[in-house]
């Protein structure tokens, strides 16, 4: 057979499958052998739950906030399930029409050029008539040529006929479909379908409250420790770095101390870049030593341990100076109750969302930790939690939220072990494990702007991402 035969009866053959499929499949679609629509007269009310409940995390690895949010249950009216229903049929409907309009246009472009061979076939049965009476005076080889040319065509005729019928059926089912679309369109208005319109409107106004919500959002519970994640490989074995959780979101410097001891100089830089290419933006001279890694910087001053004293410095680095000193009565120093790995870290000073804290051990607890809040301006101790849990079993601790959790080594393996709330004042043991990459951690410090944990982890600088559980209450009690 020749080319153009071959197009001829492959347009012929698919359309005769799409006229079956059409015509079998199309009432099943559209659902009109089997659905029926209802207004439903009853509403079914679901109980709320006991409020949001929101899990917070610092930042993913590509730096972007991660909060994920397990909303209560809201009412919902029975009859949205119906206008999705309908929405969706729809949909398919609309869909089916689209690709019937393709559909209808490839058919009439073949449909031309079937008019155009069935012409060619008049034509050439016609010469044939014309050959046949003249056969005596031509070659037998071109006569036998035309013979099998025509007994090709002849065949092509009924279907042909066929062709015709099944386009005339794709424009039935094009008007069918379009009129269907308009009945749907009316039925979905009679059962209220706006309904749904109104719902998302619900749903967008409640997030917009969760954002709300969100921005208020500041205390949970520790969940998770995640990471961590190498910011840059400097300094000695032993450190701090830090930023101030206090400050604007514009300003994000960086505050470097390297060692624990027998150094005054603190190293600043304008931002976490600027920090990890080594761009320092400034240098301050302490006027004393500090003692251990367990520094803060908080709303623009460093506080710090004086070395061999359990006096406790306030530094303003805008001003330049001392505005405060003070001692931590009864707080042990110089390796007397340190953490594990020694290092004169008898003091940790630390800030969480609350304010400004003092973790330290004492005599008159039995060398347990004493949990201290520090009024920020005068260092005065506004009031103090002893527990029982032993100082110098603590590998490193950290403040969230009013709460201290202590981990219980600061060697590989290490996890948050303790926790005390100086809310209830009450503890709990815990079991969050975090990846000490570098085998030894000696400072390891909550940011409350950041919600993340910085450390110093055996020469690198690392942070770690906190996820926090939260529970909303809404002013209706949901």
């Amino acid at each position: 057979m020749s080319p153009p035969l071959l197009k001829l009866g492959a347009v012929l053959s698919t359309m005769a499958m799409i006229s079956n499929w059409m015509s079998q499949t199309l009432p099943s679609l559209v659902g009109l052998n089997t659905t029926r629509l209802s207004t439903p007269d009853t509403l079914t009310q679901i109980s709320p739950k006991e409020g949001w409940q929101v899990y917070s995390s610092a930042q993913d690895p590509d730096g972007r906030c991660i909060c994920t949010v397990v909303a209560p249950e809201q009412n919902l009216c029975s009859r949205d399930a119906k206008s999705r229903q309908l929405r969706q049929l729809l949909e398919k409907v609309q869909n089916m029409s689209q690709s019937i309009e393709v559909l209808n246009l490839r058919t009439q472009r073949d449909f031309q050029y079937v008019l155009k061979m069935e012409t060619q076939m008049k034509g050439l049965k016609a010469k044939f008539r014309q050959i046949e009476d003249d056969r005596k005076t031509l070659m037998t080889k071109h006569f036998q040529e035309l013979k099998e040319k025509m007994d090709e065509l002849l065949p092509l005729i009924p279907v042909l006929e066929q062709y015709k019928t099944d386009a005339k059926l794709i424009t039935q089912f094009k008007e069918e479909i379009r009129n269907l679309s308009a009945v749907l369109t009316g039925i979905q208005e009679e059962i209220g379908a706006y309904d749904y319109e109104e719902l998302h409107q619900r749903v967008l106004s409640l997030e917009t409250r969760l954002r709300d919500c969100m921005k208020k959002l500041t205390c949970g519970k520790l969940m998770k420790i995640t990471g961590p994640i190498t910011v840059k490989t400097s300094g000695t074995r032993f450190g701090a770095w830090m930023t101030d959780p206090l400050a604007s979101e514009k300003n994000n410097r960086v505050w470097y101390m390297d060692s624990y001891t027998n150094n005054k100089i603190v190293r600043e830089y304008k931002s976490i870049a600027d920090f990890v290419s080594g761009a320092e933006s400034r240098t301050y001279n302490l006027p004393f030593k500090w003692a251990g890694t367990n520094h803060v910087v908080y709303n623009g001053s460093l506080y710090f341990n004086k070395y061999q004293s359990n006096i406790i410095i306030k530094y303003s680095f805008d001003m330049g100076r001392v505005l405060a000193q003070r001692s931590l009565e009864y707080a042990g120093f110089h390796n007397v109750y340190p953490y594990t790995w020694g290092g004169f870290s008898d003091i940790d000073l630390m800030a969480d969302e609350i304010g400004l804290w003092a973790v330290y051990a004492t005599n008159q607890n039995a060398g347990n930790i004493v949990i201290s809040q520090l009024n920020q301006d005068t260092l005065e101790v506004m009031k103090s939690w002893n527990t029982g849990y032993p100082k110098r079993s603590a590998g490193e601790s950290f403040m969230i939220c009013g709460t201290l959790y202590v981990t219980n080594s600061h060697l590989t393996g290490a996890k948050v072990y303790y926790s005390y709330s100086t809310k209830t004042s009450t503890y709990e043991y815990t079991d969050i494990p975090f990846h000490n990459q570098y085998f030894h951690i000696s400072m390891l410090d909550y940011n409350a702007r950041d919600r993340a944990l910085y450390a110093w982890n055996n020469g690198h600088q690392v942070l770690f991402n906190v996820t926090l559980f939260h529970i909303i209450k809404t002013e209706d009690g949901t």
